[in-house]
């Protein structure tokens, strides 16, 4: 709907003029004057209280209902409990048309996301309308054709970015305010931002907030820690919100969230905010997650992490996708060197194998600097796969590796990274990868650099757990699922170099050996096979998973073998210069939507 058509629905509903009001909808701007007069006796004007329900599916159609102003969200039950969002209803729009045009119960449950007025054409009053003036029924047909439309794209929902968010205080050790100034410092800088305290807006009235939120491109309301009458109309304002913990936080559910109820759109759009400080820098997040299932959780050490939070919460976001291929993967350092000289902070990360080893480094916070001394130490001083023992599960014992990555990466958590982050591994007892969220780092990586056949298994809860390469060695997808903004993938799993010069269908008898080792041109051996044997089953997912990037970068690697630890330094040279070049050439198709980058300075 145009901006002015707005503004003319504003304007009429504050002075309570219904007929300029419906003269302004769409659905009735082209009605005689004269008939919005007469009909305007038989509209119910009322307000509806965000998280309040309108209807619920099953119930019978008992009018047309048109959004004054605030906004309504439709949901549709799933076959296995629950119910998921299928499209939201602004000012201007209309619901309940189909079920008064079917003459059928009620298909889906709306519910108001914020306070909300709205206007009620009886069922009489609307047959009325369109016998009188039938062209009005194009206005419902079009809106009607674009919800069936958007229906039809496989996994898509009609879920707008958030506008409005309330920052909740866990507890009154927690100063909410505080944080909201450093988050409306951030959001600042993409669009203008308003912060309101209670101090500022307590007594205001509905059409105050509706212009507050027209004029700005973001909203940020403070509630109290407690649930007060304040924390109550914010929440029903907000599209999302933020609940802030402490340090000194006790464990226990957010009171002044207690009052919502699980379809309110605070509540299913609540993020997790866990602000360390001094000696209590990382709150551990477990027990918290506990409280908060399936709720996105960030860590908060300094100002770069509340611009990260403004970037992810607003769809700004930038994730990166690290593949598995082994000493090729070396590449990925390269590539993060050129995307911190670019400016371009990473906000979510992920990746399979020697990818998810390299991910995990840079969300525990290491630097270029730093993760080079670390794997250099672990793969280039040392070679990782030389503990070998009797092939009963695999050639190579894996304690060697399981030792270089719990120094490495010690007792850290996945849930405690600085950055949201996550590692693959293929589940042998369901065939099916497998994601990793939380637990230690150290073992699931473990998980995920198991070569079948070259490093053993991982036993877990009667579950056997390989190489994450071997079903999904770019996981795209999976950083689709929790980030709305830019993906980058850097694919290094294709090894172009694996072919033989040889023709044979059999190994001579051991004693000609020596002679066949020094005159074949091919030095292929055990483990190449059996790494890239375990990998051929992901090459076709592979190719889907770079579709769903914005950026894919795929470094020259034709000359490093999968094996060649002693590439280490020309692999990161090669992903650097690479991925400077294509960030120079191509890095203006993620400006949409993540520049401009929140600077913390």
């Amino acid at each position: 709907m145009p901006r002015g058509t707005d503004t003319i629905i504003q304007q009429a509903a504050e002075q309570r003029n219904l007929p300029a009001l419906f003269a302004a909808l769409p659905l009735l701007k082209d009605i005689d004057p004269a008939y919005l007069r007469e009909i305007a006796a038989e509209i119910e004007w009322f307000s509806l209280p965000g998280g309040a329900t309108l209807f619920s599916a099953g119930q019978a159609a008992d009018g047309l209902y048109v959004v004054i102003n605030g906004a309504l969200a439709s949901y549709v039950a799933k076959p296995e409990g629950g119910s998921v969002r299928t499209g939201s209803i602004v000012p201007g729009e209309t619901v309940g048309e189909r079920e008064l045009i079917s003459e059928k119960p009620r298909v889906t449950t709306v519910v108001a996301l914020r306070d909300t007025e709205l206007a009620r054409l009886p069922g009489p009053t609307f047959e009325r309308l369109v016998a009188r003036h039938p062209h009005s029924m194009r206005h419902i047909a079009t809106a009607l054709v674009q919800r069936l439309e958007t229906l039809e794209i496989p996994g898509y929902t009609q879920n707008a970015l958030p506008k409005t968010f309330a920052v909740v205080p866990h507890d009154e050790h927690v100063n909410g305010l505080e944080f909201a100034e450093q988050l409306v410092k951030c959001l600042s800088q993409i669009g203008r931002t308003e912060l309101v305290p209670s101090a500022r807006a307590n007594e205001q009235t509905t059409h105050w907030f509706h212009r507050l939120e027209r004029a700005n491109k973001y909203v940020v309301y403070v509630t109290d820690s407690r649930p007060t009458n304040w924390s109550k109309l914010c929440l029903r304002q907000a599209q999302a919100s933020v609940v802030i913990v402490g340090s000194d936080s006790d464990v226990r559910p957010c009171t002044a969230l207690s009052y919502t109820s699980d379809q309110s759109v605070a509540t299913q759009n609540a993020e997790l905010v866990l602000i360390g400080r001094g000696s209590k820098a990382v709150v551990p997040a477990r027990p918290w997650l506990g409280l908060y299932p399936d709720r996105r959780h960030h860590h908060v050490q300094g100002p770069a992490d509340v611009a990260r939070i403004a970037r992810l919460i607003t769809g700004r976001g930038l994730g990166l996708v690290l593949s598995g291929g082994g000493a090729r993967g070396f590449a990925h350092i390269g590539v993060l060197r050129a995307l911190s000289e670019a400016k371009m902070p990473v906000d979510a990360i992920g990746g399979t194998s020697i990818g998810a080893i390299i991910a995990g480094g840079w969300a525990a916070g290491w630097d270029c600097a730093e993760m080079i001394m670390r794997l250099r130490r672990s793969f280039v001083d040392t070679n990782p796969l030389n503990d070998y023992t009797l092939p009963l599960v695999s050639l190579v014992a894996g304690r060697k590796v399981r030792r270089l990555l719990q120094r490495e990466f010690g007792d850290i958590e996945i849930e405690n990274l600085r950055l949201p982050y996550y590692c693959m591994s293929a589940n042998l007892t369901t065939s099916q990868s497998a994601v990793h969220r939380r637990g230690k780092l150290w073992f699931w990586l473990c998980a995920s650099v198991a070569i079948p056949g070259v490093l053993p298994p991982v036993f877990t809860e009667h579950q056997v757990h390989v190489d994450g390469a071997t079903i999904n060695n770019l996981p795209v997808d999976v950083m689709r699922e929790q980030l709305r903004g830019s993906v980058i993938a850097v694919d290094v799993g294709e090894d172009r170099t694996f072919e033989s010069g040889t023709e044979m269908t059999e190994i001579p008898a051991w004693w000609k050996i020596p002679m066949w080792l020094h005159k074949r041109r091919s030095k292929i051996n055990i483990m190449q096979i059996l790494w890239r044997a375990g990998m051929i089953n992901s090459t076709a997912t592979t190719v889907g998973q770079r579709e769903l990037t914005d950026l894919l970068l795929r470094p020259p690697l034709e000359d490093i073998d999968m094996l060649d630890w002693q590439a280490f330094d020309r692999a990161i040279e090669l992903g650097y210069r690479y991925a400077r070049k294509t960030l120079e050439q191509h890095g203006d198709r993620l400006t949409a939507v993540t520049a401009p980058a929140i600077r913390t300075n």
